[in-house]
């Protein structure tokens, strides 16, 4: 009887709050938590953001230090050979520039810096498998290729030329050989801007659309090794671009992350 009584009061006191009123305060309070539902879902999605940039940050450092590591371990330079004759490249970089030698399957490639002779002959058996007919021309001022010459592949399929790859008597010679004939270029001997840079110039008229001009060693000067280099193939390749729209740097040949060319796979769209 209290109970009910003490009911009957509160209800029929002033600090009763009619039915109508109470609902004309909801409004209010799905604002409110409205507000707070906004500024929490804005909350989630900046964390969200902040992490995937932090994500993304650390998958960088992750892969350029791998790349310095691998790079000053000097196996590419010391301990990587083809058919027995050393190739001074990445495993990487082979695997991408052979999907390229299958898809394009050019008449000629054109590689400046033959060192050695192993990667030119990873290039003449490659080619030798997609179009039997080509010949890879290779350039420089003093190859090794005592090993190199002697295999059956390098007899069948390697052109040497000794001299200076901007040399125009040598140039004017390529020229000659590959008019009208499907051509890849990959540039690999002296790695200074300018001499790059002329390289670049004159080798770039030879190459078909929707083949390559592969610019090697670009990751010199920092990018992200042997910083202090100086001007080198990236700047080079940075120099080209301004003045070359019918070349688009393409990334997808750095799949593998370890690459000695990043931003060096040019592909000559027009």
């Amino acid at each position: 009887m209290r109970y009910n009584f003490g009911y009957r009061a509160l209800r029929n006191s002033q600090c009763a709050v009619p039915v109508d009123k109470q609902v004309g305060t909801w409004p209010s309070s799905n604002l409110f938590f409205r507000i707070v539902a906004m500024l929490a879902l804005a909350l989630a999605v900046g964390e969200f953001l902040l992490a995937l940039h932090y994500r993304r940050e650390s998958h960088k450092n992750v892969t350029e230090k791998f790349q310095q590591i691998y790079y000053y371990s000097l196996v590419w330079l010391n301990s990587t050979t083809w058919l027995g004759v050393p190739s001074e490249q990445t495993p990487t970089d082979n695997w991408s520039m052979q999907e390229v030698i299958s898809e394009i399957r050019p008449d000629y490639i054109i590689e400046t810096g033959t060192a050695n002779g192993g990667t030119t002959l990873f290039y003449a058996t490659v080619l030798s498998y997609v179009n039997p007919e080509g010949k890879v021309i290779t350039i420089d001022v003093e190859p090794h290729i005592d090993k190199a010459s002697k295999l059956p592949i390098w007899k069948q399929n390697v052109e040497v030329i000794v001299g200076s790859s901007v040399d125009p008597k040598v140039t004017d010679h390529i020229v000659q050989e590959v008019s009208g004939k499907k051509v890849l270029v990959t540039l690999d001997s002296l790695h200074t801007h300018d001499h790059v840079l002329r390289e670049m110039e004159i080798y770039s008229k030879m190459i078909t659309p929707g083949s390559y001009l592969v610019v090697q060693d670009t990751n010199i000067n920092g990018h992200p090794v042997v910083p202090g280099w100086g001007s080198g193939p990236m700047e080079a390749v940075t120099d080209f671009m301004k003045t070359h729209d019918t070349f688009v740097a393409d990334r997808s040949r750095e799949k593998f992350l370890l690459t000695h060319y990043p931003q060096g796979w040019l592909k000559r769209v027009k």
